[in-house]
């Protein structure tokens, strides 16, 4: 049985029917790097970059500019992290430093450049040292889901390094951030369950599963997989997309709110369906490709095109308390100039990966980009929802012939118990993005082109054998928005 959490920010499970309790569960032997970014993806980055191709040398000329990427960076981490009204808020110096370990470890597996690497490691140290609790206001379900699924990212990247202290790292995220994120989808702070908008449940989703591929856990990552499906909160994908039109658009939930808000639900879900197909697990497929058609309501929408929108009304309030509804009538007004780093992620996985027509998504990618990441969008915490530079990371050549699905190796992986039979090495890389031992692991070069898997083959010195590539995988070490 749920116990409540109302304004307490205790540890509950999401549901006892739906999975066995972490502790209860076999590890699964997911793929790593294998968040936002895989191996192969990696050394893509690195191939294009030095051979000056556009448009990752832009797209890499807005990292090395952003001041969060500079080897300077001195992390500040603290005992307690508050967010919200009626406490000292000192979140911004975690977003601050998260997204300057984040920026060195990408720099670092683009340029090899050492020093990068050591920086992002430092600052992840650090906080994993001090770190115990994230409080506050409601808002604190906000920070354990955007700042959790940011730290495990930035983790992701840096696993391997010597000196990365993952498994207290780890330890850091079960405790500290995975169970804010759980009980908020279980008891949605004690509140109806659509008082909160969609983005609040996408938070915590992207937190949940983040932590559960870093954690090697099958059962977290179940429960995540699970919500995005069948989940009851706003954040589920056919109520964040409620209403799916004959032109191949679906309406997007928070366009009856404000263009702001509806941009972080998109960018989110994009998330959270990238670092699922990263181990094998399609949602960006999901339910007839429902996420593509709302991503392209909310491209065409915030460029300023008209958009149908169907009135709905939802109820708000406390389970045990003052209640009310709010009415949705209309899609809100919106600025065309407005924009997050959110569209190259998602653009190239439909246009590219999939080989698919999207207009709105082609249209407004290219408009925002070379996309930059936290620092370039403002000072303030929703300039930093997003990780970002798409540009760099996610710009790829598209796949020939049928439309690409997650490898093999990663569906395998996302199923897979305890055992992996496959070949292994240990050992850290000489080279972040050039090492024999790495595994393309995820999505990637089954879903991409034939450059980019020559140009992997390339970069790692692994040779294509007999129609396929030999697949080696690293040993694994370890055994905002307002309401």
């Amino acid at each position: 049985m749920l116990k409540a959490a109302g304004a307490a920010a205790g540890a509950v499970g999401i549901a006892a029917t739906v999975s066995p309790s972490p502790a209860a569960a076999a590890p699964a032997a997911y793929a790593h790097p294998g968040l936002l970014h895989t191996r192969a993806d990696l050394a893509r980055m690195a191939v294009k970059v030095k051979d000056g191709a556009e448009p990752y040398t832009a797209g890499f000329a807005r990292l090395t500019a952003n001041r969060h990427s500079q080897t300077n960076w001195t992390p500040n981490p603290q005992a307690i992290v508050y967010r919200g009204s009626g406490s000292p808020q000192n979140y911004a110096t975690l977003y601050n430093d998260i997204h300057a370990a984040y920026q060195n470890a990408l720099r670092w597996h683009v340029s090899g450049d050492a020093a990068h690497g050591d920086t992002a490691v430092a600052i992840l140290n650090a906080w994993s040292a001090k770190l115990t609790s994230v409080q506050g206001s409601a808002d604190r379900f906000l920070a354990a889901g955007l700042y959790g699924y940011q730290f495990a990212n930035a983790a992701e990247l840096v696993r391997d390094h010597d000196g990365f202290e993952l498994e207290r790292f780890q330890k850091m995220m079960l405790d500290v951030f995975h169970p804010l994120n759980e009980s908020f989808l279980a008891d949605h702070n004690g509140a109806v369950i659509t008082n909160y908008w969609t983005n609040w449940d996408l938070t915590a989703m992207c937190g949940v599963l983040a932590t559960g591929i870093l954690c090697d856990d099958r059962a977290i990552v179940e429960r995540a997989v699970e919500y995005f499906k069948h989940g009851e909160g706003l954040g589920a994908v056919k109520k964040a997309i409620p209403v799916v039109y004959d032109d191949g658009l679906a309406e997007w939930l928070e366009a009856g709110r404000d263009q702001g808000h509806a941009l972080l639900g998109v960018g989110l879900m994009g998330t959270f369906c990238e670092m699922a197909w990263n181990q094998g697990i399609d949602l960006y497929g999901y339910d007839d490709s429902r996420f593509l058609k709302g991503a392209q309501y909310v491209a065409k929408w915030s460029m300023g095109g008209d958009v149908p929108y169907t009135a709905n009304t939802r109820e708000k309030g406390a389970r045990e308390g003052w209640s009310g509804t709010e009415t949705a009538a209309e899609a809100a007004g919106v600025d065309p100039a407005r924009t997050r780093p959110i569209w190259a992620m998602i653009a190239n996985h439909y246009t590219k990966r999939r080989g698919l027509s999207a207009t709105y998504l082609t249209q407004i990618t290219a408009k925002s980009g070379p996309e930059g990441g936290g620092g370039d969008y403002g000072p303030n915490s929703g300039g930093f929802d997003q990780l970002g530079f798409g540009t760099l990371a996610f710009t790829r050549d598209k796949a020939k012939g049928t439309a690409a699905s997650p490898t093999p190796e990663a569906s395998a992986t996302a199923s897979a118990a305890a055992s992996d039979p496959r070949p292994q090495t240990g050992g850290a890389p000489a080279s972040p993005s050039a090492s024999a031992s790495a595994s393309p692991a995820g999505g990637d070069l089954a879903a991409t082109g034939s450059n980019d898997v020559v140009a992997w083959t390339a970069a790692t010195g692994v040779t294509a054998l007999a129609g396929g590539l030999l697949l080696l995988r690293r040993r694994n070490k370890a055994g905002g928005q307002s309401q």
